[in-house]
């Protein structure tokens, strides 16, 4: 009975001191109160009243978010800024005994590297330069930290607070910033269309002079076309009546007719020739002086 009873505590024993490291986990151990080794993952047997597993050590990337630290600006403005941290253990011997509280230090020296960058920045600088003031923290800690096995991958400035009246001077700047930049917009938006009505005007009064100007062309030439035609008409007329050599009778006729187209005019004195002898000689006249200009 007694055997049993011995039996089982030795498998309790046995089977109590068989460890499984899980996945991104390492366990630091210790025999007899000096260290002995790191565990990685798998299967793990220690020796009972021997071996101690010191620390727990998660090998993932961690972040930690502090609180807001007060910092000076190089211009004398306080205000609070908060920092995230995202850092990952490399070596978890060092994590174990490098320092103690391991969080706490990194607090502590995130918070004095955060005044020691601000303090030689003003106000405005530090607003439009996180991105320089993340990669110096990171830098900087990640030195620091480097003999604890710890490994900073990361820094980021989560939230910069500056005084209640600051804040209020930056909201009339920004406001008036906005008021200007509407102002400028406006004023470009009514030059952009007075210039293109002016231009629509231009456009439009050169159009319409063109369009003058190309009917005033048509007209002349038309005029020029119908004054052509008639006196190519009459030409033809006199030429016929030369070809036809036209008896005296037909003569007197044509001067008849000529007198009285004279008599429909503004004239108020109409000589008629004492015969019609007279008339007939008048017609062969013009009609002799007619055949002369076509020679």
């Amino acid at each position: 009975m007694i055997f049993f009873i011995l039996v089982v505590v030795i498998f309790l024993i046995i089977l109590g001191n068989i460890k499984i490291v899980p996945q991104a986990y390492a366990f630091v151990i210790e025999r007899l109160g000096a260290y002995s080794g790191t565990w990685t993952v798998g299967f793990h047997f220690k020796l009972p009243f021997f071996d101690k597993i010191v620390r727990k050590v998660n090998l993932k990337e961690q972040v930690v978010d502090f609180e807001p630290q007060a910092v000076i600006t190089k211009d004398n403005v306080t205000m609070h800024i908060d920092t995230v941290v995202y850092y990952q253990i490399t070596d978890p011997k060092l994590y174990t005994y490098g320092v103690e509280h391991p969080m706490m230090a990194i607090e502590n020296l995130t918070a004095t590297t955060l005044r020691n960058i601000i303090g030689d920045l003003e106000l405005d600088e530090t607003l439009t330069s996180r991105d320089t003031v993340n990669t110096k923290m990171r830098a900087i800690l990640d030195e620091a930290t480097d003999p604890w096995g710890i490994k900073i991958n990361r820094v980021e400035l989560k939230n910069i607070i500056p005084p209640r009246e600051i804040q209020d001077a930056m909201e009339k700047q920004m406001k008036a910033e906005r008021e200007r930049r509407e102002a400028i917009l406006r004023a470009e938006g009514e030059k952009k269309s007075a210039i293109l009505v002016a231009e629509g005007e231009k456009e439009s009064a050169i159009l319409r002079a063109e369009a003058e100007r190309e009917s005033a062309i048509r007209q002349a030439e038309g005029e020029a076309e119908a004054i052509i035609k008639v006196q190519r008409a009459t030409a033809e007329g006199i030429r016929l009546i030369n070809e036809a050599n036209p008896c005296q009778a037909y003569l007197t006729i044509q001067g008849y007719e000529a007198l009285a187209k004279v008599a429909d005019g503004k004239s108020t004195k109409l000589i008629v020739p004492a015969d019609m002898q007279g008339v007939a000689g008048l017609a062969a006249s013009i009609k002799e002086v007619i055949s002369d200009n076509k020679k």
